[in-house]
């Protein structure tokens, strides 16, 4: 099938190794990517200065998905996926709004259209593709590996728009998770924010956020937190040491995306999935998966 994806810009500027982890898997799951023209940003970063022009801007990327003929669009990255919702959300809502972006979008030749279908990685994987499907691609059991799963804050909340899973039981990362084999550990620290939101105003609190949650995971004893969010993985993978200084103990949790440990059970090569990017001692985890 084919699938318009947006990337977003963290994705793109930082976080390469999401990308190339998802433009490794999907394929092998009969999904080919289609890349929207015109990528620019979702419009969340300017919310706060511009309410209008940041509805304007996720809704002309829904009006160049709609350019394709596809009613799906993949959106990786957790912000970006809500800021596209919550516009949706919006418009639908707001008849004068959406008549005013509309119009707006005609004089680009862009028709938006409601019908898009806005997929995170996590429910399109669970949902579309299935977790029979993905146990059926597993080529490398990861059996007796434990990790923990971070859902991520932006998601499962609001609960007022469509999210990708259930805001007080999430459970589709997890399913993914021993659909490879491995076991997914329930921990109370499972829904708490991993703190990057506050990474400019207050780094202190979230690299605190960060740190403990990974602290709490260490001793729990997992082998590795997974997640899907840019945003999470940033502050949980690049900035362990400084969130391990801030609390002040050691850290050495290796943290993976979702599409990053699916490729290591589809043995696809670690560096096209991006792993040597990773900074988090991810060796760990193909050390012992290799063994």
């Amino acid at each position: 099938m084919k699938l318009p994806v947006f990337w977003g810009c963290r994705i793109l500027t930082s976080q390469y190794a999401y990308e190339m982890s998802i433009r490794q898997v999907l394929p092998r799951l009969g999904v080919e990517l289609v890349d929207l023209r015109e990528m620019h940003c979702c419009g969340d970063y300017i919310k706060s200065i511009n309410r209008f022009a940041a509805t304007y801007m996720a809704a002309r990327i829904l009006a160049l998905a709609n350019e394709t003929g596809i009613k799906n669009l993949l959106v990786p990255c957790s912000r970006c996926h809500f800021a596209l919702s919550e516009t949706q959300h919006i418009l639908e809502e707001n008849r004068n709004l959406k008549d005013k972006v509309v119009a707006l979008l005609k004089k680009e030749k862009l028709n938006y259209s409601s019908d898009i279908k806005i997929w995170h990685i996590i429910d399109f994987i669970h949902d579309v593709i299935g977790v029979e499907c993905i146990r059926q691609k597993v080529k490398r059991s990861l059996k007796g590996l434990k990790f923990a799963s971070h859902v991520g804050c932006q998601t499962i909340r609001p609960s007022s728009i469509k999210r990708v899973d259930n805001p007080e039981t999430p459970r589709k990362l997890d399913e993914l998770i021993k659909a490879l084999g491995a076991e997914s550990l329930e921990y109370p620290e499972k829904l708490d924010c991993c703190g990057a939101a506050l990474m400019l105003s207050h780094q202190e609190a979230a690299l605190t956020l960060a740190g403990s949650k990974l602290k709490a995971l260490q001793e729990l004893g997992v082998d590795g937190l997974i997640d899907s969010c840019p945003a999470c993985h940033t502050i949980f993978d690049t900035k362990q040491e400084s969130a391990a200084t801030t609390i002040g103990g050691k850290l050495a949790m290796p943290v993976l995306y979702y599409t990053q440990l699916l490729g290591i059970a589809m043995q696809i090569n670690v560096e096209k999935l991006g792993l040597h990017l990773n900074q988090s001692p991810v060796e760990k985890i193909l050390e012992i998966s290799s063994s």
